[in-house]
């Protein structure tokens, strides 16, 4: 069997992104997955064609939208990004062929002037609304504890950012939470299948066996035929 195939989009400000996208590569390599690991937002998604698997990695936006913090704002002309028609009909024609996407993190933040990401991932980080406390130990609770890619996890302490006040969609069944907030959902959404992830801000929280245990297997889910 040829193996399965990622394309991991990595890179914006204010994390190590190199190092956490390292982290999913090996993730995602213990499931047999090759990863191609891309920087240039419109290059990303024209490399989805024939890919099982589109992992987002990455801080990547407009840096303008209503509410953008000036100290971003400052820097759209130079580093604001907007995926081109092109990037967005083929992230439609991915979900469409039964490809899967998992998000990881910031990708809540990304994109923010395609409602078809939001849409597709489930959560959208508001600037206005939406915040996380300072990165620190957090307790992750289980929300549904007999969905499988939870069942038998109890609770666990994790060093990460908990993202709050994302705008949710109505039909969102929590897998993850943290003081009321989810963390992470699996959904379906234009013919694929969709993860998103809060979790995984740097490299000791893929460290966190629990963590690693449920990301396996969501992975494993996105990666079932459909």
């Amino acid at each position: 069997m040829a193996p399965r195939r990622a394309v991991v989009l990595s890179g914006g400000p204010t994390h190590d992104f190199p190092a956490t996208t390292s982290c999913l590569r090996e993730v995602l390599a213990a499931h047999g997955v090759e990863s191609e690991v891309q920087e240039d937002v419109d290059a990303a998604f024209r490399a989805l064609s024939g890919a099982d698997l589109f992992v987002v990695n990455a801080l990547r936006w407009t840096m303008a939208g209503p509410g953008t913090p000036d100290r971003y704002r400052d820097r759209a002309a130079q580093e604001g990004v907007s995926p081109a028609p092109e990037a967005r009909a083929a992230f439609a024609a991915h979900l469409r062929g039964g490809g899967s996407v998992l998000a990881m993190h910031t990708a809540a933040i990304c994109f923010d002037d395609w409602p078809e990401w939001a849409a597709a991932v489930g959560g959208a980080w508001r600037w206005g609304s939406s915040f996380h406390p300072p990165l620190g130990e957090m307790v992750v609770g289980i929300a549904a504890a007999e969905h499988p890619f939870v069942a038998g996890v109890s609770g666990f302490p994790i060093v990460d950012e908990c993202y709050s006040e994302l705008d949710l969609a109505a039909d969102l069944e929590p897998l993850l939470v943290s003081d009321g907030q989810p963390l992470l959902w699996a959904r379906e959404h234009g013919g694929g299948r969709v993860v998103y992830d809060a979790l995984g801000h740097h490299p000791p929280s893929y460290a966190v066996p629990e963590h690693r245990a449920i990301l396996d297997r969501c992975i494993a889910w996105l990666l079932e035929d459909q």
